[in-house]
């Protein structure tokens, strides 16, 4: 933010420096003019946005700049269709001298029914004055911020009972059959999961891979194989934003029915246990859980849940540790990545055979409550297993054997 450390300027505009902690001071004054003229030129584009207004909306650009007038009336066309219960754009820290301006303004945005927490992303707004009103003169992502899918072309939009499902460059019938399959994994999720959630699963499908990785912020090379992705923040004391499972549409398209079942079964369990989900949790039991309840009643036995592990188990190879979050880094083995979710759900199974179900509900949600990794595990262990660290590994260890070998 700015004013925290040394400001950032831009080439050409010799602009003084405002830190922006709220648009009033005590009393309601103002605390700069130029601030609330600014934000009241936000205000109209947002509500322009809300009311599927074009006109409106260009009307915030500066008259006469018609590359951005045809850029932004491009984005604008691509959210058509769109469902937003809420846009707005809320000033962080605002540049100005003269007749120019640079707003580093908080994009928030919700999904009307579906979105209980609006999706924040940084966007940095130039803008000019010109007769007394401010217009925007160039709109671009802020230092970090993630491409939102409507920057990738026209975004098609699928209702399904429990999900909506929103994509680019995408067959219809695709994506209703994601709707479908996503519908159909929410209910199995809310069985396993017990407890308040939103219930309904936002899905995003990009054009491809590559896309997916601007999504996400990532090279996509990480994600050749991933089939989806949920994002969102693990921090149970805040308000977490709106997840979303994001689709890769190369990876996904590859798997037969009931591999997609299991990918969005997995993937709606992330959201389902975001808010329990914190910085103690461990990959092995947020990975594990999540593929325990998509494997959970579908009837396959260990060793076709998890064969990497089998085969490594009855090579000799028993895991002399549960698996390090290290281990379910994407782009290396992959073989042993799929060994750590393997053992991470064989982990949560054991737990549910033989302490039961609510109790690795509860051992999940334990761990989520602490704030730091340290001594978490070890906590929820003792307080609701009435095990340790090292007891709880051998019976793991004794699990896999028994479960996985000859």
């Amino acid at each position: 933010m700015i004013g925290h450390g040394r400001p950032r300027r831009t080439a050409g505009l010799g602009l003084a420096v405002l830190v922006v902690a709220s648009a009033c001071t005590a009393g309601d004054r103002p605390l700069d003019p130029t601030l609330e003229e600014i934000q009241r030129t936000l205000d109209a584009r947002a509500a322009a946005v809300l009311d599927h207004d074009r006109a409106g909306y260009l009307a915030s650009l500066e008259p006469g700049a018609a590359k951005l007038r045809a850029a932004q009336g491009a984005e604008f066309d691509n959210l058509a269709d769109v469902p937003l219960g809420s846009w707005e754009y809320r000033i962080k820290g605002l540049r100005h001298k003269g007749s120019q301006a640079v707003a580093d303004t908080e994009l928030r945005y919700r999904i009307a029914g579906y979105d209980s927490a609006p999706v924040v992303a940084s966007r940095t707004l130039e803008l000019a004055e010109r007769d007394g009103r401010w217009y925007v003169t160039a709109d671009r992502r802020g230092a970090g911020a993630l491409q939102q899918l409507w920057h990738q072309g026209d975004v098609q939009v699928v209702r399904g009972s429990r999900s909506i499902v929103l994509g680019v460059g995408q067959d219809e019938k695709r994506l209703r059959e994601l709707a479908t399959v996503t519908d159909r994994a929410v209910p199995e999720v809310s069985k396993a999961w017990p407890g308040e959630w939103a219930g309904r699963v936002v899905v995003l499908v990009p054009p491809s891979v590559e896309a997916m990785g601007r999504l996400l912020g990532a090279p996509a090379a990480g994600y050749k194989g991933i089939a989806a992705v949920t994002t969102g923040e693990t921090n149970p004391k805040d308000t977490s934003p709106a997840d979303r499972v994001v689709v890769n549409p190369e990876a996904y398209g590859l798997l037969g029915d009931f591999g997609q079942g299991i990918v969005l079964t997995h993937e709606a369990t992330h959201v389902a246990t975001r808010a329990h989900t914190s910085p103690a949790t461990p990959m092995w039991l947020s990975e594990g859980f999540a593929d325990w309840v998509a494997y959970r009643g579908t009837g396959r036995t260990a060793g076709e849940a998890a064969p990497e592990l089998q085969e490594a188990v009855r090579a000799g190879d028993v895991p002399a540790v549960l698996p390090d979050d290290r281990d379910f880094t994407f782009g290396g083995d992959a073989g042993a990545t799929a060994r750590a979710y393997e053992g991470g759900r064989l982990a949560c199974e054991l737990i549910a055979e033989r302490w039961g179900e609510k109790k690795l509900t509860a051992f999940y949600r334990s761990v989520g409550e602490g704030e730091h990794r340290d001594g978490a595990v070890e906590r929820a262990l003792s307080e609701e297993l009435g095990t340790t660290p090292d007891a709880f590994t051998a019976m793991w260890r004794g699990y896999l054997l028994e479960r996985l070998g000859p």
